[in-house]
């Protein structure tokens, strides 16, 4: 059959708009657009309908271009390791971004409460790795004794789209999965003995973690075991999941675990002090925000 001109041009046109409902990994221009976006404080298109690939190869132009902008990596972030958070995602399974240089800032820090363009706040804790066997490890205890330091830490993400309550799973990968800066306290060394380790296990999994601000109120808790059952478990999985992508975590590296309260917003005027019932050794860590 012999297709007349404004034929083709119908056909064209449907090929267009099926291709423009399924979405694939961000291009080049896109993903520039967003990390501009990410630069400016000013929120970025939505990553439309993106896969769990899609959300890979978006995340690699994204971590790539961020890269340009930050330097060096520092380490890795898990998100959505808490199914409460999960649930807020429309997903069902933990996500990872990078951790840049310049992200992370000391305990009494002072941010503006407008420090990104979708600003939030959450009770978070960090790992700093000893050993490259951590990239091996199956269990809490061969996370630990690949860890030299448990950080305190306040995560302080950055939702950065025009229409964060549409994001799910892979569009949260996307973006780095909102990688922007945090506050970290006083580090907790790993012990020696295998006693004081499972001492620690133990404390980790039960601890309380308690977000209180500066007018006294609660604004946030959580269990240690909210995170994956156990929070040196997202460890576990972010090792698997990088292994996917020929990607491994080096001594030094710091790995984000996730959240233990729900997403926050800021408030300028008003601080947040995250506290570790039943961690010993754990101080609290506070952000002031204006």
């Amino acid at each position: 059959m012999q297709l007349t001109p404004l034929t083709r041009c119908l056909v064209a046109t449907g090929l267009v708009l099926a291709g423009a409902a399924h979405a694939d990994c961000l291009t080049d221009a896109e993903a520039t657009a967003l990390v501009n976006n990410f630069i400016a404080r000013t929120p970025a298109a939505n990553p439309q309908n993106q896969s769990e690939a899609d959300a890979a190869c978006s995340r690699a132009k994204v971590n790539a271009l961020l890269e340009k902008h930050y330097g060096k990596v520092i380490g890795f972030k898990a998100g959505l390791t808490n199914p409460a958070v999960q649930k807020r995602f429309n997903y069902d399974k933990p996500v990872w971004g990078k951790l840049y240089d310049g992200m992370l800032l000391p305990h009494n820090s002072t941010v503006d409460a407008a420090f990104g363009a979708r600003a939030l706040f959450e009770a978070d804790m960090l790992v700093r790795v000893k050993s490259a066997a951590i990239n091996h490890a199956t269990t809490p205890m061969e996370v630990l004794e690949s860890i030299d330091q448990v950080i305190p830490f306040i995560e302080l993400p950055d939702l950065m789209v025009q229409a964060p309550p549409q994001l799910n799973g892979p569009g949260v990968s996307a973006i780095n999965v909102g990688a922007r800066l945090g506050v970290a306290g006083k580090p907790i060394a790993v012990p020696v003995t295998r006693g004081e380790r499972y001492a620690l296990l133990d404390a980790l999994r039960d601890m309380n973690v308690v977000v209180t601000d500066s007018t006294g109120a609660q604004r946030g808790q959580g269990k240690g075991s909210d995170i994956l059952e156990h929070p040196l478990n997202a460890v576990v999985w972010l090792a698997g999941a990088l292994q996917q992508e020929n990607i491994s975590m080096k001594p030094g590296d710091l790995i984000s675990l996730g959240s233990f309260s729900p997403l926050m917003p800021p408030k300028a005027g008003v601080n947040a002090t995250e506290t570790y019932n039943g961690l010993p050794g754990a101080e609290p860590v506070t952000v002031n925000f204006k």
